[in-house]
Parts: C-alpha cells; structure tokens; sequence
C-alpha cells in the first residue's frame, strides 16, 4: 500500500472527472526528484492513476505526461505520439508514431555522441518554446505498468521525448537545458519558425546551432506542430 500521504494526494486527485489540472513552473513538485513506484502503491490505484494521465495527456494535448506535472512527487510518467506531421519533418527530426507506453522509475543513459538539437515545449510551461540540444540516441530502462522490466533503445523524437519525460522526474525542465536565446511564443514558433530545424531560427535570434549540438556535458545516466510534453 501507498502512504496514507500519498494514498490520499492520488484519490483526492482522481475524486474528481475530466482530465486532472497540469501544474505550472514554478510548483515546488516540479523541482523535487521524485519517490519511486514501489509495492507501497497498490496495483489498483496505479492503474486508475495511469489511465487519468493517459486522459490528460491527451486533452492537453501533449506526447508526454510525468506524474510530478499533475502535482505527484512519483517516478511515473506515460507517452504516446501519433507523430502526424509531414514526411519532411518525420524525416529531418526522426519523429515516428509511439504506442502508449508507461514509464515506472525510469532511466536512461546516451548511446554514442550525436546530438540533436530542436524545439520543444512542455505542457507545465505554456505558451512557450525553445531548442534544447538532447542525445539522438538513448537507452530507457524502466518498468511497465505490469512490473516487468524494459530495457530498450530509443532514436530521435522518441528519444526526445523519453529524456524531456524522465528529466521530469529529476526535478529538471527542459528550460534548464535550452538555448534560451530561442525562447518564442507559441505564436512566434507557429508563424516563424515552424520549418523542420530550427536553422533560420538561431540566424535570426543568435544563437549557435553548431554549439548546441556539440554540447559537451558528460552522457551520465538519469535518475531522469512542436511536440509539448
């Protein structure tokens, strides 16, 4: 069994119908590592908490949703991608349809040196964009929603999002990781800068693509339109 604490924050939370409320930065949950999923949480109110981050995620709509973005401190998230974008982008960004997948206590650790570097938004940030270089190349290890373990490598805008989704959990936003010279509104990103890279965008604000792809922080392992997660 869960906590009583946090036995009582997922039934509170899930007392209610609809798509639950998506905490914004600057909410201490997000900024905490948080607690793994373990036998604590029984399988019953992890399934209902799973399925209303599933309805959540799609009505944001949003490729990503990590428990701490609904006000949860647990080592949780889910993804999926329908990926309907134009061959172009599918091409340029590596960004192909994922199934629903769940993510218990996930980590994931860079495979080789590339790096890849786009926009990307996050549904606990709203209205907003910026590039942030990740590995191209990730290996996930984690638990599914029936215990059994994944070990499993991921390339392109799925390994995007595997990173943006984990990093959650590490208390960590993609804005810690972006260009912040590229911050945009989600209008300039629609009106201006919606071509498959994110070229014409560093020209014109100034910043160095060829420095976000080469950036050099270490590949250690986490604890932890444009897509919004």
């Amino acid at each position: 069994m869960a906590s009583p604490q946090l036995s009582d924050l997922i039934d509170e939370l899930l007392s209610g119908s609809g798509p639950l409320p998506i905490v914004s930065a600057g909410d201490p949950v997000l900024r905490r590592p948080a607690e793994p999923v373990d036998d604590r949480l029984d399988r019953r109110r992890l399934g209902r908490l799973i399925e209303a981050m599933r309805e959540t995620m799609h009505a944001a709509p949003g490729v990503g949703l990590a428990a701490p973005q609904v006000g949860l401190p647990l080592r949780l998230a889910v993804i999926e991608d329908a990926a309907e974008v134009s061959d172009e982008v599918r091409q340029v960004r590596g960004r192909v349809p994922q199934p629903f997948r769940v993510l218990v206590n996930p980590s994931y650790e860079a495979v080789g040196s590339d790096r890849a570097a786009f926009f990307e938004g996050c549904l606990s940030v709203p209205g907003w964009g910026a590039v942030v270089a990740r590995h191209e190349k990730v290996r996930l290890r984690a638990l599914d929603e029936h215990g059994r373990e994944v070990d499993e490598v991921f390339t392109g805008w799925p390994a995007r999002i595997v990173q943006h989704e984990t990093d959650h959990l590490d208390g960590t936003l993609y804005l810690d990781l972006a260009e912040l010279r590229s911050l945009s509104s989600r209008e300039a990103m629609t009106e201006r800068w919606a071509q498959p890279t994110p070229t014409a965008a560093a020209e014109a604000l100034g910043f160095d693509l060829g420095a976000a792809h080469s950036d050099s922080r270490p590949p250690t392992p986490s604890g932890g339109p444009h897509a919004h997660s």
